[in-house]
């Protein structure tokens, strides 16, 4: 006799999926495959984006330079030179008076008198001109009293120049420069002013000389400062076309002890 299987045992294997459902499968793994691959590629190029970004942009020479150099000494770079007053190269005492005197040299470079780091005369202050520019300055207090420049090409301005200078104070610093001309019309009047100052030179200033000089009236000045400078115009040796060099003297004054 044939047995039965009763009702609560297992049936057998089902019929196979068809060949939709087979597809759909397929499908559905191959879109999975795809958007993984799109995530995968776009995480790839944030991450690329965001290194770019993060990273200089420099040659690959410059960074492997830089990794070089992480393990090497530091170099130590000196500091900027501190500007000294009047533009020195070194400080003067502090209980002295820095000053720096330049004449003009050619048409565009004009005269200038520093006194403690302020200009006194000078093309930015717009009270230079051709001829002999002078500024007075107290001594005690060191205050500017009074500039002036007097043309020596044009005009009879060597007397106003001679009283100019006679009439400071005792105790005052005269500082004295040339801008283009500052002998054509200047007189022996004003020669002997400028001379029993203690200029060496007055007396050989020709058309065009650079001169630089620094006086003192009423008091004795250190013998060491250089006070008086000149340069000859000459048409071999000029610095620019029928003017020679601009030339300089600074140096630092005493006070006066209190």
């Amino acid at each position: 006799m044939k047995s039965h299987r009763g009702d609560g045992e297992s049936q057998g294997p089902g019929p196979p999926p068809s060949r939709s459902q087979q597809l759909l499968g397929v499908l559905s793994a191959g879109l999975l495959k795809v958007v993984f691959v799109v995530f995968a590629s776009l995480c790839a190029w944030y991450s690329g984006y965001l290194l770019a970004e993060l990273i200089p942009d420099a040659p690959l020479s410059s960074a492997a330079y830089s990794i070089r150099s992480l393990g090497e000494r530091p170099v130590l770079k000196a500091p900027v030179p501190k500007r000294q007053k009047c533009d020195h190269w070194t400080p003067c005492p502090s209980d002295t008076y820095a000053y720096r005197l330049l004449s003009g040299g050619g048409r565009s470079k004009y005269a200038k008198i520093c006194f403690e780091d302020n200009l006194l005369m000078g093309e930015q202050l717009g009270n230079v001109a051709r001829g002999i520019n002078i500024a007075i300055v107290n001594y005690v207090t060191g205050n500017v009293t009074a500039t002036r420049c007097f043309d020596m090409y044009e005009g009879d301005n060597s007397g106003p120049m001679t009283k100019f200078i006679q009439s400071a104070a005792p105790k005052s610093l005269l500082f004295m420069v040339t801008y283009d001309d500052g002998s054509t019309r200047l007189n022996n009047d004003a020669k002997n002013a400028i001379e029993a100052l203690g200029s060496k030179e007055i007396r050989n200033m020709k058309f065009r000389s650079s001169w630089v000089f620094i006086a003192a009236k009423g008091l004795e000045l250190p013998s060491e400062i250089q006070r008086e400078k000149i340069n000859h115009s000459d048409a071999k040796n000029n610095r620019y076309s029928g003017w020679p060099a601009e030339i300089q003297i600074e140096g630092c004054i005493p006070k006066e002890r209190s």
